[in-house]
């Protein structure tokens, strides 16, 4: 389970502000990427409903909402996203360290230093440490990984509705196989990311039955 040894490494019983940052989103065809920060004091890990934190993918949709809302309750935090034109523009990688750079704009402190979940961190104007599994190792990133999940879960069912047929609702935008047969049936939106290759050779194929037609 995800303890505070790597906040405290870093200060955080010294009255530093160790935030922990993580994404959601950088596999999907479909939808913007999101990205949390958050901060977890010292007082705040005797809390009752901040027991179970762990990282998002070992969590039931029901465990992640709920700690979703102790967290938003109890916890200084800032969301970012990064858009599907930037991810287009600019590669999954770099529109999630975009994600990340905004979620900490957001906050309404500076943090102290940041624990980064993956091998790779954005520009941080505090010393920061980027670990891969860092969601499964820090109390504090696998809050930021609760929060990015529930977040860009919320949105995709809020794009379902805006944009129906493609199961965004159930598939959050990865790659199902009624996500696929949506695609082929109706064809990508404006919300797939047209650089994936999936996205791509339908594309591609889509257009070349049109010059065969």
């Amino acid at each position: 389970m995800p303890d505070y040894t790597l906040e405290t490494e870093l200060g955080a019983r010294d009255n530093r502000q160790i935030i922990g940052l993580d994404e959601a989103g950088r596999g999907p065809w479909a939808g913007p990427v999101v990205a949390a920060a958050v901060w977890i004091s010292p007082a705040d890990l005797a809390e009752p409903s901040l027991q179970h934190l762990n990282d998002s993918k070992k969590l039931t949709a029901q465990r992640r909402a709920s700690l979703s809302t102790a967290i938003r309750e109890r916890c200084r935090f800032g969301i970012g996203q990064a858009s599907v034109s930037e991810i287009d523009q600019l590669n999954i990688l770099q529109a999630s360290l975009l994600a990340m750079q905004r979620a900490v704009a957001a906050l309404d402190f500076l943090p102290d230093g940041a624990i980064v979940d993956g091998l790779h961190a954005p520009e941080l104007h505090c010393p920061h440490r980027a670990l891969a599994r860092a969601d499964g190792l820090s109390v504090s990133v696998a809050a930021a990984s609760i929060l990015a999940k529930v977040t860009r879960d919320r949105l995709m069912e809020q794009l379902d509705e805006t944009c129906p047929g493609y199961h965004w609702n159930r598939n959050r935008g990865y790659g199902t196989a009624a996500h696929r047969k949506a695609l082929e049936r109706l064809g990508p939106s404006r919300y797939h990311r047209r650089s994936f290759r999936p996205i791509q050779e339908l594309v591609s194929r889509l257009e070349n039955k049109t010059v065969t037609s």
